[in-house]
């Protein structure tokens, strides 16, 4: 254990990352719990994945407008397949995601094979690097956040089904280049399973596992996303515990 990993300069970035994610992940995992579609983030953040793949693949510069481009496409794509699929086939749409994820993540892994550099894209994509994460490099995930949030408590898009769709493939294209296809599914599930329906219990959760998750990091010299995701399923496992209590009393 060392205090030379506790750098503000790099963890208040990594943190404001994370708050953002939280923003908008939180009442988006609500919802996704509300409809059932649960491993519907695991999906469109593989096939924004691929679309950032296929870029690299054709020449782009990762992180360039290209790339952006790309991963937006994709994830919009598949976020139209999935509304539709939900209209016309209810019952297998679970099905359907699960598949989507695992066709994106074999054509990723295929498109990868020939990079000498491939592990550590592969690692990028899921674990994400949010200790690099910079103030000025904050700015289009900062963006991201206030259109969603505003298309979401002020528009009212969730209300409709295209509208949740597309809300939830343009903000996980943006959070998932930041903190990874893992950190995605834990910020959008494991807060809202562990406050019951309430939104302010949840956001707690996700703020308590990203502060201790990156404190662990820091000092044991940790990979932050896996480190941030065990912290928000020990704090959901800690809050759930104590809440039951609370009301059993």
């Amino acid at each position: 254990m060392t205090l030379d990993g506790l750098q503000p300069a790099i963890l208040l970035p990594a943190l404001a990352a994370g708050l953002l994610v939280l923003a908008t992940h939180v009442p988006l995992g609500m919802e996704v719990l509300r409809r059932g579609i649960i491993f519907i983030d695991l999906a469109i953040a593989q096939i924004a994945g691929l679309g950032i793949v296929v870029a690299s693949a054709c020449g782009a510069e990762i992180g360039g407008w290209r790339t952006q481009v790309s991963a937006v496409a994709a994830a919009l794509t598949g976020a139209l397949c999935l509304s539709w699929m939900e209209k016309k086939y209810p019952a297998q749409l679970e099905a359907v995601i699960g598949v989507s994820f695992v066709a994106a993540a074999c054509t990723a892994i295929l498109l990868m094979s020939q990079d000498p550099h491939a592990g550590e894209h592969l690692k990028d994509l899921l674990v994400g690097q949010i200790l690099w994460t910079t103030w000025g490099g904050l700015a289009p995930l900062a963006g991201v956040t206030a259109l969603t949030l505003v298309g979401w408590f002020g528009l009212r898009c969730n209300r409709s089904p295209l509208g949740f769709y597309l809300l939830f493939a343009i903000t996980i294209t943006a959070s998932v280049q930041v903190v990874g296809v893992y950190l995605v599914f834990a910020s959008l599930i494991v807060p809202a399973l562990a406050a019951g329906g309430r939104l302010v219990r949840a956001g707690a959760v996700g703020i308590a596992g990203y502060v201790l998750g990156l404190l662990a990091s820091g000092l044991f010299d940790l990979p932050a996303g896996a480190a941030i995701v065990l912290a928000l399923v020990g704090v959901a496992t800690l809050g759930g515990k104590a809440a039951a209590t609370i009301e059993h009393r």
